[in-house]
């Protein structure tokens, strides 16, 4: 088990299909990491080791990745008879009836689920904090935010405790962490994979499920065993030509990519995040595509009131519905300040304004697809600042004008791809003066994980990123 942290996923699935290990084996020494590292992360918020044990004694199906261990993202994805809280203090105890149909999809391909990792309540911030479980801290320096809401899923990647981890995006939540940690992260088209049972699509179609990885191929490799609509769903991606596993090492021909470096919602962008991607583009062109200064431009404040508009009524019904199963109703001391002032804000629009935010949403996701006519993909910063301090994206704010001007850097590049639906994926190429990883964002058409999966597996070979190790490290 000494060489664990130097295999991806599809690696340690190799040992095991070799019989070199076991999978018993393989979650003994996950475990152990687990407990070596997160005292320092506290990126691990429930354990079910217990439950793990027994599911590899009982055998395991043939899959891609049999025996190796997986994290889910404590958010959405239920697992009967295991809480999921949703970070919040007013769903402590809950658990889910239903297995999540993705949680099904990742057992038949052989991995084994033995805890969930950290998310603010709701997914609603950029940072891995809430009031239930305290602050996850970035494995590259512990005082900084390992990024939200998939922080808890990008910490134990980057800390070499996992190759892969869950991990979902409704504004940027999987491409932010992975931007913080110095992880690959994509967030594939609406609909690639299910948000069921409980739900058909997460806040208006905006929320995406998939992982955090180290290698490009895991990703693809963990698409391609969760990919496709369930019975019932209420639409699904764009079939793949192939299997997505193909498309990493073949060649992504000459691409026409688009670079801004400005937001879409007004936001300052820091000189080392805009350092980043022109470094990218400057790799870009070397590897011989075509790399043009462009500027999509979106109405910024109806954008902002649009997904405020969704983000806060799914919000209200959620918090609405717990309510009931309780037999009360929701208070300012059940959940964190931003989350009550944001519930409270869905009370005074009606349903007409509802529909004319997903009016705005559709259109805003127009432009982005017909900007895409002209450039195969588009090319920014992930996020406008280095990853920020803890504390200055917490849903408990101090100063909520900081806050909201915080948590604009963090998602001025990612959300609109929310909004579109496009995949796109940050993918870990500069590091700041300060030792930071600063991720660069990729977009692509809708549909087209392809053609990103390409680019990043030939970024990955130009640059790799696997080897590099933070301060707080599993060993």
């Amino acid at each position: 088990m000494e060489d664990f942290g130097a295999h991806d996923a599809l690696g340690l699935a190799e040992l095991v299909a070799a019989g070199e290990v076991k999978p018993e084996e393989l979650l003994d020494e996950a475990i152990r990491r687990v407990e070596s590292v997160d005292p320092r992360l506290n990126a691990v918020v429930i354990r079910c080791y217990d439950e793990a044990r027994r599911s590899v004694a009982a055998g395991l199906p043939e899959g891609p990745f049999r025996g190796v261990p997986f994290l889910l993202k404590d958010l959405h994805l239920g697992t009967p008879g295991v809480r999921t809280t949703s970070g919040s203090r007013f769903f402590a105890d809950y658990v889910a009836e239903r297995e999540a149909e993705l949680v099904t999809r990742y057992r038949a391909a052989g991995l084994v689920v033995f805890g969930k990792t950290h998310s603010p309540e709701f997914g609603l911030t950029t940072s891995s904090e809430s009031k239930l479980f305290g602050q996850t801290r970035n494995p590259w320096a512990p005082e900084h935010t390992a990024g939200g809401s998939s922080g808890g899923a990008a910490a134990v990647v980057a800390a070499g405790v996992l190759p892969a981890a869950n991990a979902t995006d409704g504004g940027g939540s999987i491409r932010v962490p992975a931007s913080c940690c110095g992880v690959f992260g994509l967030k594939p088209t609406r609909g690639r994979t299910p948000m069921g049972p409980e739900v058909g699509e997460g806040w208006s179609g905006m929320s995406a499920m998939h992982a955090v990885t180290r290698s490009v191929r895991d990703s693809a490799a963990l698409l391609d065993a969760t990919a496709g609509p369930a019975v019932g769903d209420p639409y699904a991606a764009p079939a793949a030509a192939r299997p997505f596993l193909d498309e990493v090492g073949a060649p992504p021909g000459r691409l026409r990519i688009a670079l801004q470096t400005t937001t879409w919602n007004g936001a300052p962008t820091h000189p080392e995040c805009v350092a980043a991607a022109e470094d990218a583009a400057r790799l870009c062109r070397e590897l011989g595509h075509e790399v043009t200064e462009a500027n999509l431009e979106v109405d910024a404040e109806k954008l902002r009131e649009a997904t405020l508009t969704v983000i806060s009524a799914n919000l209200r019904a959620t918090l609405e519905d717990r309510a009931a199963v309780l037999g009360r109703p929701f208070t300012q001391d059940d959940v964190e300040l931003a989350t009550f002032f944001m519930a409270q804000g869905a009370a005074s629009r009606d349903a007409a304004a509802y529909a004319r935010a997903i009016r705005v949403l559709h259109a805003s996701g127009r432009q982005v697809g017909h900007f895409l006519t002209r450039y195969d993909v588009i090319l920014t910063p992930t996020l406008a600042t280095p990853p920020l301090p803890l504390g200055a994206l917490s849903l408990s704010p101090a100063d909520p004008a900081a806050y909201l001007a915080a948590l604009n850097q963090t998602i001025g590049f990612t959300q609109l791809f929310n909004v579109s639906g496009s995949p796109a994926m940050s993918v870990p190429l500069f590091w700041s003066d300060a030792g930071l990883p600063v991720g660069v964002q990729f977009a692509g058409r809708f549909g087209d994980e392809a053609t990103l999966l390409r680019l990043a597996a030939q970024l990955e070979e130009a640059r790799p990123w696997a080897d590099r190790r933070p301060a707080i490290r599993a060993a």
